[in-house]
């Protein structure tokens, strides 16, 4: 599995290689959460080249099941790219991101650096 852990901030984020093919829905993400819980990190980096398909479409229910296993297992996922088409095209998706960027846990963002500057304001790792 090609990642990178680095501290930020007093946190350990592993960030996911953005070349590659796009992570199975079930047991590419199942992987990735045991990695991040072997490797201790706060925060999993998942670029959207690398989302399971369907994942941006929310009826599919990827997306839903995918984010409630980071959570279980209390690793926060933040998924770096833009996906301005995929917003433009469902109310849906428009609301699961603006309510997702208003907690803790799993946050959509366009670039490493705007995660680097959110999580400037964190107190402390999870």
């Amino acid at each position: 599995m090609s990642n990178d852990i680095k501290l930020l901030h007093g946190f350990r984020v592993l960030l996911r290689n953005p070349d590659g093919k796009p992570l199975s829905a079930e047991s590419g993400i199942n992987d990735l959460i045991g990695h991040a819980l072997g490797e201790s990190v706060d925060w999993v980096l998942l670029p959207v080249p690398r989302l399971p398909e369907g994942f941006l479409t929310l009826r599919s229910g990827i997306a839903g099941a995918a984010i409630q296993k980071f959570v279980n297992y209390r690793v926060r996922v933040a998924i770096i790219g833009r996906i301005d088409a995929e917003l433009a095209a469902s109310n849906a998706l428009q609301s699961f991101v603006l309510e997702a960027n208003r907690g803790t846990t799993c946050w959509f963002l366009d670039t490493t650096e705007e995660f680097d500057a959110r999580l400037s304001a964190f107190s402390t790792p999870a």
